[in-house]
This record gives C-alpha cells, structure tokens and sequence, in this order.
C-alpha cells in the first residue's frame, strides 16, 4: 500500500484535464500520477519536466536509458510500466529486457552506441559523474544535445525513481515484472502481473 494514499476523482480540474490528455481513454490513471496529484505543485513542475515528448534520442534509445536507470534504482513500478508499454515498441526481447536490468554495459544484445547509454546510466547511478571512456564513447556516437538529453533523462527518472520507491507504490497489475535474477537487495516484492496491458499508453 502506498504511503501517501492516491487521489481519487474527482480530481481538481487542472489535474483532470491532465489526467485526461496523458492517459488512454477508458485506462485509470496511474497509481504515480494520483499520487503526485496530492501535491498540485509536484505534479505540475513534473508534467513540466518530462521528457517524453520527441526528442534528440531515437524511441529504442530513450527506453533505453530510461529502463536501465529505473532498474539500476529498484524502480520496479517505473521500469514495469515502460517496459509494458514500449518493449515491443522498440524491439526489445527477452534478451534485452533483462539486459537493462542486469549484465554489463557492454551485453551482446547492445549495438556500440546503446553500449554507450547504458555504461552513461552506469557511471551516473554508481559514481555521480561520467569516466573518461564513457564521455568518449559517448562522443563517438552521439552529438552533444543527444548527451545531454540523456544524462536529463537519467536524472529526471533518477527523481521519479525516487517518488516510486519511496512511497512504496503498489505495482500495477497490468506491468512487467523484473527478471530473475533482479538487483540484489533492490527489488520490490514482486506481484503477479496481468498478461495484457492497457491497449495504448499513458506518458510517465
């Protein structure tokens, strides 16, 4: 059970409109976004925030950093509801959905540059700060708005990890469920997940 018990409708009409334009018709709200709803402010300055409009970074290579950090971070909510919605979307199997959530930077199922995403993500989880290396591979592949898009997108769901973990959502019943083996002493309890997800997605 969450801590902070989310907001139930009807919801303020700032937040219902909201509600409305980030969600598929038909599909509750999520358990994040009632909750945010607590404090008008968070969830206006964090729909203000969000990255997920079209952006420097190709749909795979955002996923990418986004279901790494969450996964580097415990953030099995966050993780489960990208992975639910944008897995197929993107291409990934079997392979590279456990790949974000354990395996080196540099796993087999990773081209050069998505290598180099995902050792970005590592070094910012593990060390605050980006190695040498990393920068370079980094610069081989990307320009410099595509960088900085993604050290953005690693902070911001640095901070959405945060939000999850530290309410202790309840994992939405339609999401993805990390892989066995899961972060040591990171992961959720896990739940048993419908098979099918909501048709269309919202945009966390």
């Amino acid at each position: 059970m969450s801590r902070i018990a989310p907001a139930e409708p009807p919801y303020q009409p700032a937040i219902a409109k909201a509600l409305n334009r980030i969600m598929p018709p038909g599909v509750e709200p999520l358990a994040l976004f009632r909750t945010m709803a607590r404090s008008p402010r968070v969830f206006d300055k964090m729909f203000a925030g969000g990255l997920l409009d079209k952006g420097p970074l190709s749909l795979r290579q955002r996923e990418i950093v986004i279901d790494r950090t969450t996964a580097r971070l415990g953030c099995e909510y966050e993780w489960g509801v990208h992975i639910a919605f944008f897995a197929a979307k993107v291409g990934f199997g079997e392979a590279e959905i456990a790949a974000t959530v354990a395996g080196p930077p540099d796993a087999a199922c990773w081209s050069a540059p998505e290598q180099a995403l995902v050792a970005l993500v590592d070094d910012l989880v593990d060390q605050r700060t980006i190695a040498e290396d990393t920068w370079t591979a980094l610069a081989a592949h990307f320009d410099e708005a595509q960088i900085l898009e993604a050290i953005a997108l690693t902070g911001y769901y640095h901070t959405i990890s945060f939000l999850c973990r530290g309410l202790s959502l309840p994992l939405e019943t339609w999401s993805a469920r990390f892989p066995a083996p899961a972060p040591a002493g990171r992961r959720q309890d896990p739940r048993t997940p419908s098979p099918h997800p909501p048709a269309s997605r919202p945009t966390p």
